[in-house]
């Protein structure tokens, strides 16, 4: 029972660090990653960048909530329960409502990909 606990611990510390729950989180953690995650896109295809951004936005914050719940249901509750496909509903639309945001800064070339990562990488 108490390794359950200390799991969901983790699990919710880590969620929240990628949940856009925290004021800090967006510049520190997600959309760094979301960027990483836009340039590796970009590597395929460079029109790929802003659709790869929004989807590794997106999947931060995501997996923000789903590790944040099912770790703060480990912690609080006396047994294990399951993820429902409701909780996955809403953690999905309020990520969707983060993600305008990040659609503004790239639309408005605040986030690009600069082109000496893309020749230093070959792309």
């Amino acid at each position: 029972m108490e390794t359950r606990r200390v799991k969901g611990g983790f699990l919710a510390v880590v969620g929240f660090i990628l949940s856009p729950l925290s004021w800090w989180n967006d510049l520190v953690v997600n959309l760094p990653l979301a960027y990483a995650f836009g340039v590796g896109v970009a590597l395929i295809s460079r029109d790929w960048f802003l659709p790869g951004v929004i989807a590794g936005y997106w999947l931060t914050n995501v997996v923000g909530f789903i590790l944040l719940h099912k770790g703060a249901i480990d912690v609080i509750s006396g047994e294990a329960k399951p993820y429902t496909t409701h909780s996955l509903a809403k953690d999905f639309v309020i990520s969707i409502g983060y993600t305008g945001l990040v659609v503004v800064l790239v639309v408005f070339g605040i986030l690009t990909v600069p082109d000496s990562i893309l020749s230093a990488l070959g792309g």
